[in-house]
């Protein structure tokens, strides 16, 4: 089973990838070690080294977000950072989620345009392509409500759209359960759902969060977790998706 253990231990390609650190962060500092990263504590400085082309990929590793993010969408001239997140439950296979910021993944073409994306991504790993297109309901619950009536139909155009694009796309409904063992992409309704789904698995459910790379940039950075206590993972998955890109 491919897994966060796998993924490690795979043929990681050469590639320099540095790691945001607080200070005195001895999780990051010994991850780093371990894969040959460069540890970075200055926001600036790791913006500009990955802009630049001075490192092939960044991670955020726990570094604050409020200093990070914002000096990276500036740098990169993004309006929003969209990201997919790559999850590994619990005795369960890994896939990647999207959308899981609040603000994203509102429209039909924007959850298609995010599965194009992450999808490419994917492909660099070496993971499989099932596209599951997740509602708000069952078919049979068209009517119940309104709101579960558009994410209905949303998902029904949204599996269209991806399939007249060559893309392995399936309505999922609002069967999780099911989608997480059999799809490598799970597109939420939304980013509200998306953002919920993930902490439910996360932070409740004991799931492993490799990390969220970025979708909307051709930089290679990948978000991470405060909460971490091993990045070794996150920065595997960073170098892993600088195959086919240097």
């Amino acid at each position: 089973m491919w897994n966060a253990e796998s993924l490690i231990a795979s043929g990681l390609p050469e590639a320099t990838v540095g790691i945001g650190s607080s200070a005195d962060s001895d999780c990051v500092e010994s991850s780093a070690e371990a894969m040959g990263a460069i540890v970075y504590r200055d926001a600036d400085e790791l913006v500009s080294d990955l802009v630049s082309g001075r490192i092939d990929a960044a991670v955020r590793g726990d570094m604050s977000s409020s200093e990070l993010l914002p000096k990276l969408k500036r740098a990169l001239g993004l309006s929003v950072l969209e990201r997919s997140v790559l999850l590994e439950p619990a005795g369960g296979r890994m896939f990647f989620l999207a959308p899981v910021g609040v603000d994203e993944g509102w429209t039909v073409d924007q959850k298609v345009d995010m599965a194009i994306r992450t999808v490419s991504l994917m492909r660099r790993i070496g993971m499989g392509e099932r596209i599951a297109v997740m509602s708000g309901g069952r078919s049979e619950d068209v009517g119940r409500h309104r709101m579960v009536d558009r994410t209905i139909e949303d998902a029904v155009e949204v599996v269209k759209a991806l399939r007249a694009k060559g893309y392995d796309a399936y309505d999922a409904e609002i069967l999780l359960e099911s989608a997480a063992s059999e799809a490598d992409l799970i597109i939420a309704p939304d980013g509200i759902s998306g953002n919920v789904i993930f902490r439910a698995l996360h932070f409740l459910g004991g799931a492993t969060a490799l990390g969220a790379p970025l979708v909307n940039s051709d930089k290679i950075y990948v978000d991470t977790s405060r909460a971490k206590t091993d990045y070794r993972d996150s920065i595997a998955l960073a170098m892993k998706l600088t195959e086919g890109r240097r």
